[in-house]
């Protein structure tokens, strides 16, 4: 059977055909908005890592920074620190001391101080020495006043003495002593310096002035040299 279309069958045919079209259209559409949507994420994506990694080398710098000064304190500590106490104990130290001469307490003891971390430590180790009989401040005055003796006059020895706080007992005894040979002790300093007595007022000046330097006293001086005036 044949038949020809009306044009309300044509419009019908127009319609159906354009629903078709937006079925079809539509998806495709949406696949579209999805691609551009899929691509700015992307785009946002690659942003936020470039970000990210901006973000971590400022935080490693920020870390190094914050590093260093601790460093550096570390560094300032360890240098600060003592270093350990090498060589010989302060005992021995002070036993190659006394071997060589007889010392007094007071300069033994700033010998030692160098090489102590604690000054008790010192003192503990003369102790231990005095009662063992090594360090004995008397026995370095009479050995002081046997050296010094046949160059110097009393008071010259006792001022060195003193210095090495020798006790002013022993002082006073040893000076007595030594008051009692000053003149034939001056005399030989004397002698071995000048070949005669001085014959005018310069070399009377120049003769006194040698022996007072020695430390021997202005009366022995005058008993050696004469009644001759001084400078």
């Amino acid at each position: 059977m044949s038949w020809k279309s009306t044009p309300a069958s044509a419009e019908r045919l127009r319609a159906r055909l354009d629903d078709e079209f937006e079925t079809v259209a539509k998806p495709q559409g949406l696949r579209r908005t999805s691609d551009a949507r899929v691509e700015r994420d992307a785009a946002a994506s690659d942003g936020h890592v470039e970000s990210a990694d901006q973000w971590q080398r400022s935080s490693e710098q920020r870390s190094a920074g914050r590093r260093r000064p601790a460093d550096a304190g570390e560094e300032a500590s360890s240098s600060d620190s003592k270093p350990a106490r090498k060589g010989p104990s302060l005992k021995m130290r002070a036993v190659g001391y006394l071997s060589r001469r007889e010392h007094a307490r007071e300069e033994l003891a700033r010998k030692l101080a160098a090489y102590a971390e604690d000054p008790a430590e010192v003192d503990t180790v003369l102790d231990a020495l005095e009662k063992e009989g090594w360090l004995s401040t008397e026995r370095f005055a009479q050995s002081l006043v046997h050296r010094r003796a046949s160059r110097q006059g009393a008071a010259r020895i006792v001022q060195e003495l003193r210095q090495h706080g020798v006790d002013d007992n022993q002082v006073a005894e040893l000076r007595d002593q030594l008051r009692a040979t000053e003149y034939d002790r001056a005399l030989e300093v004397w002698k071995k310096r000048f070949s005669a007595k001085p014959d005018d007022r310069a070399a009377y000046a120049k003769q006194a002035r040698f022996l007072a330097s020695r430390g021997f006293a202005h009366d022995v001086i005058r008993r050696i040299l004469g009644d001759g005036e001084e400078d």
